[in-house]
């Protein structure tokens, strides 16, 4: 970050610089960090006449690098002429199919991996190299049980399209089992602190909306202006998950949030645009929700799907009927609906504990001991 006191030359000046971004929400203008950008930063000033502490520009302690996942990369430009044929007949097989265009693009991912790791052509695969690769890239890549699930659905529309190894082998007993963890909640008063430590406005329109519509990431990115319906309180959603249209509610608080963004921003065509226009970044949402989650003091792992799902929690425990929710996140099944049933605390801060119920036994039948606390003698 590069923050002065402001003065219009060194504003000019600083235009000057190749890659120098400005950011409205720490209000200063960035350059990515390393070791040649800070020779650049002080050449650049040094040369203008500006006094340039070099001492500031030494980090005091070294950056934590996250550990990456180790996910198998692919060479495309190895790959044989018959290969990328074969893949471009794939990526035509599933578009014929209607898959959406994020689904065709995970399975060909999975599919070129495939590929590139067997290094052998289509007729010679066989059931015992897609076992192989599941082991070896995929399991040992610690790659989520979700992303296991996808990969074995890719390989099995693969294994249509080209007919490999007719013999009687279920591909689906390669598929591992689905993971049923209980969803991230946060609180009421959680999703409120978020709102309030997000101060770019933008940022907060689009977490506001995600949570009191209950929006899925990839929703809210495609989300259009003309898809807004003020008067009736609604969204309508397009073509969501599984490709199905749905009507969500518009919440009346957020309104003067929304229409402060939108006089704001003035986006043309998608409720959040890029800063040149066009859709906007899901990973950029991720970055400043993982942000002001810290600001707020929030040590869980919050993701934008938290909010979606803290959105149907909170409805369960307001008391609207299971059907209802499950119309408005647009799930086809109720049984995925009925997760949300585990996690609220409607009922469950009803419950008393046994340890509650011996105590207060007790402090009730002794009357030598009307006080028993555990926490000294009883």
């Amino acid at each position: 970050m590069i923050k002065f006191i402001y003065r219009v030359e060194v504003v000019k000046d600083l235009k000057l610089l190749p890659n120098i971004k400005y950011t409205q929400t720490h209000s200063c203008y960035y350059l990515p960090y390393s070791l040649e950008n800070k020779q650049v930063l002080f050449t650049f000033f040094n040369d203008r006449g500006y006094f340039v502490d070099y001492k500031k520009l030494q980090i005091q302690k070294p950056i934590k690098r996250e550990r990456l996942p180790n996910y198998y990369r692919v060479d495309r430009e190895k790959l044989s002429a018959g290969d990328k044929k074969n893949l471009w007949k794939y990526v035509h097989y599933l578009r014929g199919k209607r898959y959406s265009e994020s689904t065709v693009k995970t399975y060909y991912q999975f599919v070129l991996m495939l590929v590139d790791y067997t290094d052998k052509p289509v007729e010679e695969l066989n059931y015992r190299d897609f076992e192989i690769f599941l082991e070896q890239v995929i399991a040992k890549g610690n790659y989520s049980i979700s992303s296991h699930r996808q990969c074995v659905s890719a390989i099995k529309h693969f294994s249509d399209l080209f007919a490999i190894d007719p013999i009687d082998k279920d591909l689906n007993m390669l598929r591992p089992k689905k993971t049923r963890n209980l969803p991230t909640v946060l609180s009421r008063n959680e999703v409120i602190r978020i709102l309030q430590v997000t101060k770019n406005l933008k940022h907060r329109a689009v977490l506001g909306l995600i949570y009191s519509s209950g929006l899925r990431i990839g929703e809210l990115l495609s989300l259009q202006l003309q898809e807004i319906d003020v008067d009736r309180k609604q969204i309508f959603i397009k073509s969501g998950k599984g490709k199905k249209d749905r009507t969500v509610i518009l919440a009346e608080s957020i309104l003067p949030l929304i229409y402060n963004y939108l006089n704001t921003y003035t986006p043309k065509k998608y409720f959040v645009e890029g800063q040149h226009g066009g859709a906007y970044s899901p990973e950029a949402i991720r970055s400043f929700l993982k942000k002001s989650c810290k600001h707020a003091g929030i040590v869980k792992r919050v993701t934008p799907h938290t909010l979606r799902h803290s959105f149907a929690t909170h409805m369960l425990e307001d008391g609207v009927d299971l059907r209802y929710i499950q119309t408005l996140l647009g799930h086809s099944k109720p049984e995925t609906t009925m997760i949300y049933t585990h996690v609220t605390q409607r009922d469950l801060m009803n419950i008393q504990s046994p340890l509650d119920r011996v105590v207060n036994q007790l402090r009730g039948t002794d009357n030598h001991k009307p006080k028993v606390g555990l926490s000294g003698e009883f």
